[in-house]
C-alpha cells in the first residue's frame, strides 16, 4: 500500500456538500505532515479555512483541542457536521482567517488556503471562493505568512500547503519576512486538474507554467527562529 493509500484510509468519515472544498491530495499531504507533529492532549489546533473540517476532526482525534475557522457559513456547517460523524469536538469560529480568534495563539496552525491562479481582477465568489485566489494565487497565502506570528505561540509551527504556481520560493521568503524560520517538508506531483486545465492558455500567458501539465504540491514548515 501506498503512502497515500495509508493516509486516505486514516481519514475520518465525511459528508460534503456542493459548493465546500472536498478532501484532496492537498488535504492528504497535509494530514500526513500534520501527523509528523505528534499532536497531543496538549496541542492547541487552529485549522484556518476548515473547509469541510476533515483535518480538524483529524487533529481532534488525535487529542488536540481543535479550533476550526472558515469565512463560508456553509463549510462551517459541514465542519460541524463531520465533527458529529466522529464523536469529535470542535469549536467551529466564522470568520476571515485568524480575525476569527483575535488574541488567541496556538501551538499548531494547519492551512490548506485557496491557491488557484484566477484570471480578473474581482474577488471569487461561490463555489470559485474555495480554490480561486487571485491572479498570482496567494491572495490567502500572503496574509497568512504576514500575520502567522501573531497567532502561533513562541514554540508553535505553522504548516501550510499550496501549488508550486504560486511561487514556493516567494512563501519562504514571506515567512522569513515575517520573522518565522520556514522550509518545505513534503511534496508530490500530480497531473493538473480540471480547472487548471480549463485555465492552461491563461497560465502559459502569464508565465505560471511552461508546456506541462503537472502541478507540484508542497507542505511548508514554519516556526518562530
Amino acid at each position: 500500500m501506498t503512502a497515500d493509500a495509508l493516509i486516505t484510509a486514516a481519514l475520518p468519515r465525511y459528508w460534503v456538500p456542493p459548493g465546500v472544498y472536498p478532501p484532496q491530495t492537498d488535504t492528504r499531504l497535509l494530514e500526513r505532515a500534520m501527523h509528523r507533529e505528534g499532536v497531543t492532549a496538549e496541542t492547541d489546533v487552529l485549522d484556518l479555512g476548515t473547509g469541510s473540517g476533515v483535518l480538524a476532526v483529524q487533529a481532534a482525534r488525535l487529542g488536540g483541542h481543535v479550533t476550526a475557522v472558515d469565512i463560508s457559513w456553509r463549510a462551517i456547517a459541514t465542519a460541524w457536521l463531520n465533527a458529529l460523524l466522529n464523536g469529535q469536538t470542535l469549536r467551529v469560529r466564522h470568520g476571515d482567517l485568524a480575525t476569527a480568534v483575535p488574541g488567541r495563539r496556538f501551538d499548531l496552525v494547519i492551512a490548506n488556503p485557496p491557491y488557484v491562479p484566477a484570471p480578473g481582477p474581482r474577488p471569487p465568489r461561490g463555489r470559485a471562493r474555495a480554490w480561486d485566489a487571485g491572479t498570482d494565487g496567494r491572495l490567502l497565502i500572503d496574509r497568512i505568512c504576514d500575520s502567522a506570528p501573531t497567532f502561533l505561540r513562541p514554540t508553535g509551527t505553522l504548516l501550510i500547503v499550496h501549488s508550486h504556481l504560486c511561487g514556493v520560493g516567494a512563501t519562504l521568503t514571506r515567512l522569513a519576512e515575517a520573522g518565522l524560520r520556514a522550509e518545505v517538508v513534503d511534496r508530490t506531483l500530480l497531473p493538473f486538474g480540471r480547472v487548471l486545465r480549463s485555465r492552461l492558455a491563461w497560465l502559459r500567458e502569464q508565465g505560471l507554467t511552461a508546456e506541462g501539465t503537472t502541478e507540484e504540491l508542497v507542505v511548508i514548515r514554519a516556526e518562530h527562529t
